[in-house]
């Protein structure tokens, strides 16, 4: 088996080589480890950095194009370099790298499609309260809407197979993790999730400039792939409830809107 990790960048020259050399490069039932950088558009030495020691696989774009066209990208390098299992991390050290071989043990049994590292965000201390709340009231949306038992829908530390890459096709600009979780559902991929400990806080969220912009985007993901798989449930009314998920989602985003996070 052939494992590719993926590690999304953008500025990231101070992190880069800690989230690399922490990579294991040894694991039981996996016989080689590709690392993969997918530098969006950065600025700094990120490239440099990873290069001195030794990355041989890039993804480069000339400009920011965002996390989940990133995403999007490393997948399909990892598909052309004949991954069987794709992990993907993140640039600025979050994720323990060594919980790799417990990421991808699911898989590795034959139990699981896509793996999704639950971050226990009740226990990060630099989360304030109000992150932890949207956290998780956010992945028990994804939970609703998608059907699964992900208790930390947003993680971006996550595995999968090659035949679930092949199956995943990334339409949004914003953010990949809502999407990949609801479209694996939809097509019946087996999910599952581990336990994790972050590392501590190294830099601030890029993604989220703001709570009401990330609930507002997210919900606009929800609302769009739902309207892909199921356009009956986001178009026309429930027959209990008299309103259709699309108009719970938009209400949504328009209190959002007016209240100005």
């Amino acid at each position: 088996m052939k494992l590719a990790v993926l590690i999304p960048c953008l500025n990231e020259q101070d992190s880069v080589g800690l989230v690399i050399k922490s990579i294991p490069k040894h694991i039981r039932g996996i016989k080689k480890v590709d690392i993969v950088i997918v530098d969006d558009g950065s600025t700094d030495k990120t490239l440099a950095v990873a290069k001195t020691y030794g990355v041989r696989h890039f993804v480069v774009h000339k400009k920011n194009t965002g996390l989940a066209k990133s995403f999007a990208d490393g997948v399909e390098k990892a598909l052309a370099l004949g991954a069987d299992i794709i992990v993907n991390t993140d640039g600025d050290n979050q994720y323990p790298q060594s919980d790799i071989p417990r990421l991808i043990a699911p898989i590795l049994a034959g139990k699981a499609d896509m793996v999704i590292a639950d971050r226990q965000t009740d226990t990060i201390a630099h989360f304030s309260p109000i992150k932890k709340f949207l956290q998780k009231l956010g992945s028990g949306a994804i939970r609703f809407f998608s059907g699964t038992d992900i208790p930390d829908a947003v993680s971006g530390f996550r595995a999968m197979t090659r035949d679930a890459a092949l199956e995943l096709n990334i339409f949004t600009k914003y953010t990949y993790t809502i999407e990949t979780i609801i479209q694996a559902a939809k097509k019946n991929l087996r999910i599952e999730s581990i336990k994790i400990r972050t590392n501590p806080k190294f830099r601030t969220s890029r993604l989220v400039k703001s709570y009401g912009s990330y609930i507002r985007q997210s919900l606009s993901t929800i609302v769009r792939i739902l309207a892909l798989y199921e356009p009956l449930k986001v178009f026309f009314n429930n027959r209990r409830t008299g309103r259709s998920a699309g108009y719970h989602c938009c209400r949504t985003i328009r209190v959002l809107c007016r209240n100005r996070y």
